[in-house]
């Protein structure tokens, strides 16, 4: 429904770790524990390694990677041929409730076209995927907005492979992850199969071309020199995502070449994401479907310093996945 590539693989979705734990011994008597948080067990399939970051981060928006076990019942599909698959238990109450009605791990993808803005509504949902999927389920909002961590506990040292709702610094907390390292880049990432999704493909990307501007250029407000290059191309009209130092409005009363019009004949939609790291992480993907489905030519974001930690790694990331163009000091 969504065209997504063949090799990039799904995410897993549990409701238990008793269903985790079955997945990775499939054929095995169950001698396990049932408990959300694991206790030492030499039966338990779950590498130890994960065991803190469950009991702290499950439910929630953390995905670890785990081996695929020889006797597996995922498919290839899920897996994208690869001998490791990602697993995570949601915090949605209705996720939760619909894997265990269905008593089986769900492999599912955003609900979104492939490499458009992830969904964070059920309207976001309808407008992609109209006429291509039976049925949808509105459990509201989603609270974090920008997708999970996933991480690899087992590289030595640990790696986070994508940057998401759980920040490195929090990682760092948990027994055994203090030597935990980026092992992602900005961009896409080319070659073999991805380990993880949002890894290899431009990602997250609206119709219109997105230019990023790196924190720090300009004085509390968008360069007119960017703009302008972008009039004598034929945009006709803009949209600007705006964080923490961009003014609303800046651009409706300023002059162009010296005051030759061409600034006024641009239809310009503004739009402020928040000033809090939470917030942009929460209204990102929703702004860029807005600007894009009100039809603008060009979007322009104000980036913000990813070494704030909490989610702003993640933003940063999602934006130059998503960015044609990076404007950097």
């Amino acid at each position: 429904a969504k065209q997504r590539p063949a090799d990039n693989p799904l995410i897993v979705h549990i409701c238990s770790l008793t269903q985790l734990q079955h997945l990775l011994q499939p054929y095995a008597k169950s001698t396990l524990t049932t408990s959300k948080s694991p206790d030492r067990n030499d039966a338990d399939p779950i590498p130890a390694i994960y065991h803190p970051l469950i009991r702290r981060f499950w439910p929630g928006p953390l995905t670890i990677l785990l081996s695929n076990p020889p006797d597996t019942v995922l498919a290839p599909e899920v897996t994208a041929g690869l001998p490791t698959f990602g697993v995570r238990m949601p915090s949605s109450p209705l996720a939760l409730a619909l894997i265990k009605i269905a008593d089986t791990p769900l492999a599912a993808p955003s609900a979104n076209a492939s490499s458009k803005p992830s969904p964070t509504t059920a309207e976001h949902v309808l407008h992609d995927l109209n006429g291509r999927i039976e049925i949808i389920l509105d459990a509201g909002s989603c609270e974090v907005g920008v997708e999970s961590t996933v991480v690899d506990g087992l590289s030595n040292p640990p790696l986070v492979l994508r940057p998401g709702g759980i920040s490195l610094d929090q990682i760092r907390e948990c027994r055994g992850w203090a030597n935990v390292v980026k092992g992602y880049k900005d961009g896409a990432e080319g070659g073999n199969a991805p380990r993880a999704p949002g890894m290899k493909y431009k990602h997250y990307s609206p119709r219109a071309k997105v230019i990023l501007v790196e924190p720090g250029i300009g004085s509390g407000r968008l360069d007119i020199s960017i703009v302008s290059d972008y009039i004598a191309h034929g945009v006709k009209s803009i949209g600007i995502l705006r964080t923490r130092r961009w003014k609303a409005d800046q651009l409706r009363t300023t002059s162009v070449d010296g005051g030759d019009g061409k600034l006024k004949e641009l239809e310009i939609l503004d739009i402020s994401l928040g000033n809090t790291t939470t917030n942009i992480a929460r209204n990102l993907f929703s702004g860029l479907r807005e600007l894009d489905q009100k039809g603008v030519d060009v979007i322009f974001v104000e980036g913000i310093d990813d070494s704030e930690g909490d989610a702003a790694a993640a933003v940063m990331n999602r934006l130059r996945k998503a960015a044609e163009v990076e404007i950097k000091s």
